[in-house]
């Protein structure tokens, strides 16, 4: 729906399990609010392409796209942003660890001046080596960019924000570095992340450390 408010872009890879449940409780969020729907299947190994086939069918606000190869969750966020037209757009992953419910407050919070807010990790959401790895991580990526140091994929931009980091160039994109690299103002609020109540993450520590190089 062009023009829509408000858009909201869901990477999916693997999570056939939880799309609908999402769906359902990002439209719940932000109702009334126009919602434009933007999911992109990253050519995962489960059945998510027939969940959001089935999606699209019951609501006329869903957008799918589908990749022909996996590209990986940075670069379909980049695709879903570029096919954005909302004045305000929002990212969350599709696996019910990042709550919709936050979503109208980081909305909220871009009206106070901000070009990004985070919806910033919190909460003892995976087994301690990994969130010792995703920590260390996060504070490397603190040193670089200058985003928040809870900041990951869950988070809400102003139109100008999505322009710059559109247009950004990189090989290896990496979304909240390169919102950090705007120097655009941006906050975050913390949000306690659940437990993933299905499947499992692809990034392994190995992962995390080629993704950080």
């Amino acid at each position: 729906m062009p023009g829509a408010p408000v858009s909201v872009i869901v990477p999916v890879y693997g999570n056939q399990d939880t799309l609908e449940e999402l769906h359902g409780r990002i439209a719940t969020a932000l109702a009334p609010t126009p919602i434009e729907f933007i999911y992109v299947d990253d050519a995962g190994p489960d059945d998510s392409r027939r969940v959001l086939a089935r999606l699209a069918e019951k609501d006329h606000r869903v957008r799918v796209i589908q990749m022909a190869a996996n590209v990986g969750q940075h670069a379909a966020v980049l695709v879903g942003l570029a096919h954005a037209t909302g004045h305000q757009v929002a990212v969350l992953d599709a696996d019910l660890q990042d709550p919709p419910e936050v979503l109208p407050e980081l909305f909220r919070r871009l009206g106070d001046g901000y070009e990004a807010v985070f919806g910033g990790r919190t909460g003892s959401y995976e087994s301690l080596p990994r969130l010792v790895a995703s920590r260390g991580f996060k504070l490397l990526l603190t040193a670089v960019a200058g985003v928040p140091t809870d900041a990951g994929l869950f988070v809400a931009m102003s139109r100008d924000m999505v322009q710059r980091v559109v247009e950004y160039p990189p090989s290896q994109p990496h979304v909240v570095a390169m919102i950090g690299h705007s120097r655009l103002p941006m906050l975050s609020v913390p949000v306690v992340r659940l437990e993933r109540p299905s499947g499992a993450s692809e990034y392994s520590f190995t992962a995390r450390l080629r993704l950080a190089f």
